[in-house]
């Protein structure tokens, strides 16, 4: 029976980086993955999606060329060819993992396909062989969760009620989709979709989309998604399905809704097949409870990802598995979960860090707001792209950055920006200070620090 320093079971964002971090460390690590490596974000949902939104972005671009300056396309015959996006998702996805399995053996990473079964806090079994280790990192992951709604599972059975991943494997566009969800997936699934031509329905039961985003971030959204055709229907309770119709209660009246097809996004349940005999303590809500260091409640076993329930994000997966690592190591470890950055890849892309005006009033902290509309930015207006804004919350006491929220068709790249300087516990006069190359939407960054200062140079 082979031994290991470290057993990691789950090879998406989290596992394969935890794993390549303890092999650099000079650990012994051994990696068990029932499916691809990559897990659920590179195969079916981060990198898939993206690559498709890149897809529609062109095609949106495409479509209003002449504003451009740009003549003699045939607009009318412009059309998507659903095959050849999928296979261009595949060729990146493959190129992707192929991509792990080579710093795999780069590393000196072993890597065993199959379904772990943990036999005690010392061993577990993959297929017929049996695995030692000292440490075991759960890297599992989680799964689209269903409530019990009437005539949900006939419809799950007969394949028009998908989630993500289950929507990726279609063969045709589906001419008529319903979206049922209005956080992130759903959102992202909604603008993708109504940007390649689909009739899309976005239910949700919430006043606004994304009720977990800066309020007026997700208003902006709200009202861009609307302006480009999609159809949301907010404060929606679903009361059943039927064959292509969706029953809701609405306003305290019932409507009926009708589509080709049912995209699912109810919530998530974690991953926790072959970890039985661990009995590891969990949260209310059922996920693997751990510590700020990632230990569970045996002091050998690390939970990271969207198994532990905290942030269900790959990059956040990723960052707790190199905290874990570190931790094993004897480097003492942890994450601020405050400076994580949140995306949401629509179009305007949307993007976060800290908190917002409402929490800095719960907190109580004595707070300032600077904001710069992308209207009055150069680069913004050369693109095309003038809806959005930056807006910068800083404490007044020192001026520190507290929070940062941006809507942009680049704020995924934007956002790092303000991470680094909150990770330095920088303040308004580094980012007012700091000389911005010309033009970019970066300098929006930098104009909403002069607005929590003074005024800003352009608006």
């Amino acid at each position: 029976m082979e031994k290991f320093d470290i057993a990691i079971i789950g090879g998406g964002p989290g596992g394969y980086v935890s794993a390549i971090k303890a092999a650099q460390g000079g650990l012994k690590v051994i990696v068990v993955e029932r499916e691809r490596l990559g897990g659920l974000c590179l195969n079916w949902g981060c990198i898939p999606t993206k690559t498709l939104l890149i897809s529609a972005r062109h095609y949106r671009n495409l479509l209003r060329s002449e504003d451009f300056g740009i003549t003699g396309v045939d607009l009318a015959n412009a059309k998507i060819d659903w095959g050849k996006l999928t296979n261009r998702k595949d060729i990146v996805v493959d190129k992707l993992v192929s991509g792990i399995e080579m710093l795999f053996k780069k590393n000196g990473v072993k890597f065993i396909k199959g379904p772990a079964e943990v036999i005690d806090t010392k061993t577990l079994k993959v297929n017929d062989e049996t695995i030692s280790y000292e440490n075991l990192i759960v890297a599992t992951g989680a799964g689209s969760y269903y409530p019990e709604i009437p005539g949900l599972e006939d419809l799950i059975h007969s394949g028009d009620a998908l989630d993500s991943k289950g929507f990726l494997k279609l063969d045709e566009l589906p001419k008529n989709v319903v979206i049922l969800g209005g956080d992130v997936y759903g959102v992202e699934y909604a603008t993708l979709l109504n940007a390649i031509g689909v009739d899309v329905t976005l239910v949700h039961q919430n006043k606004s989309i994304l009720p977990h985003t800066e309020k007026e971030l997700a208003k902006t959204l709200e009202r861009q998604l609307k302006k480009d055709g999609l159809k949301i229907v907010s404060e929606a309770e679903i009361i059943k399905f039927e064959k292509n119709k969706l029953t809701i209660e609405r306003k305290g009246k019932e409507q009926t809704l009708e589509g080709n097809k049912f995209l699912l996004f109810l919530g998530l349940k974690p991953n926790l097949e072959g970890l039985e005999n661990l009995k590891l303590e969990l949260d209310k809500r059922g996920f693997i409870k751990t510590d700020e260091k990632m230990k569970t409640s045996i002091d050998s076993v690390y939970a990271i990802g969207d198994v532990n329930g905290k942030v269900p994000l790959a990059h956040v997966a990723s960052a707790e598995g190199i905290a874990a690592v570190e931790n094993i190591l004897g480097v003492e470890s942890n994450l601020n979960y405050d400076h994580i950055p949140k995306v949401v890849y629509s179009f305007p892309e949307l993007a976060s860090v800290g908190i917002t005006e409402d929490e800095a009033k719960e907190k109580g902290i004595d707070f300032s707001v600077g904001k710069f509309p992308l209207s009055a930015n150069g680069m913004a207006i050369a693109e095309g792209e003038t809806t959005g804004f930056v807006k910068i919350i800083s404490d007044n006491l020192y001026g520190e950055v507290i929070g940062v929220h941006m809507a942009a068709s680049v704020a995924s790249d934007m956002i790092s920006k303000a991470v680094a300087i909150m990770n330095l516990e920088g303040t308004v006069y580094d980012l007012a200070k700091t000389i911005h190359p010309h033009p970019t939407f970066a300098e929006a960054i930098m104009e909403a620090a002069f607005d929590v200062i003074d005024k800003p140079i352009h608006a």
